[in-house]
């Protein structure tokens, strides 16, 4: 996939109304936990220490209405493969936090630097199966930017408009069989795209933050 480059635009009125509601939302907030267990009651994580992670939600202000950037994971990944995420990923000792983190992660992902980016707040942590603890780092992006994707880790770059990912009627509850076991999961389908797990969950802690329900 080659690099791509967005065009240059502001947002019109009504993404300036929803940054300052998610800007006011997010500082409200108070730090939370949330996690695969919340809706597998008894579900629990890998026996080992909580590794550190973060991920950016990113908030791409277009002029036809704030979306959200994702990435398709390539197929041949061992963990993840084909899955609809945020960029980012572990965090390591020379990251100073969580957002330094993400940030890193997105640059080395996709190849967007941390100047096009302005970090609002972060998300509940969430705490996986698979023995992370992953901060998600909300930040609205400034269109104008350009992405050149990592083929060993990403194979798309897209976006999905904010208000589909907010309305709650697309929040659908899934589950599927693993390791022998049920679980279940959030899943917000957006044409081709399946989005569902930890980054499903993320979205719906930004609706109950922004919205209060």
């Amino acid at each position: 996939m080659s690099s791509s480059l967005f065009p240059e635009s502001h947002p019109g009125r009504a993404g300036i109304e929803i940054r300052e509601l998610i800007t006011s939302s997010l500082a409200r907030a108070k730090p939370a936990v949330a996690g695969d267990a919340d809706l597998n009651p008894g579900y629990a994580r890998a026996p080992r220490p909580l590794r550190p992670a973060a991920v950016l939600v990113g908030l791409v202000e277009r002029p036809a209405g704030t979306t959200v950037l994702f990435t398709r994971r390539t197929d041949g990944l061992r963990h993840h493969a084909g899955q609809i995420s945020f960029p980012g990923g572990g965090c390591e000792p020379e990251d100073a936090d969580a957002t330094a983190c993400a940030l890193r992660e997105t640059r080395e992902e996709i190849g967007l630097e941390a100047g096009w980016i302005e970090v609002v707040g972060r998300l509940n942590s969430y705490v996986t199966g698979t023995g992370y603890a992953i901060t998600p780092v909300v930040g609205f992006i400034r269109p104008g930017f350009a992405v050149t994707p990592d083929p060993s880790e990403v194979a798309e770059i897209f976006e999905v408009p904010l208000a589909f990912l907010l309305d709650p009627a697309n929040h659908q509850r899934g589950s599927r069989t693993i390791a022998g076991a049920t679980r279940h999961f959030y899943a917000i389908p957006y044409g081709d795209y399946y989005i569902w797990g930890a980054t499903a969950s993320m979205l719906v802690d930004l609706h109950r933050k922004v919205y209060g329900r």
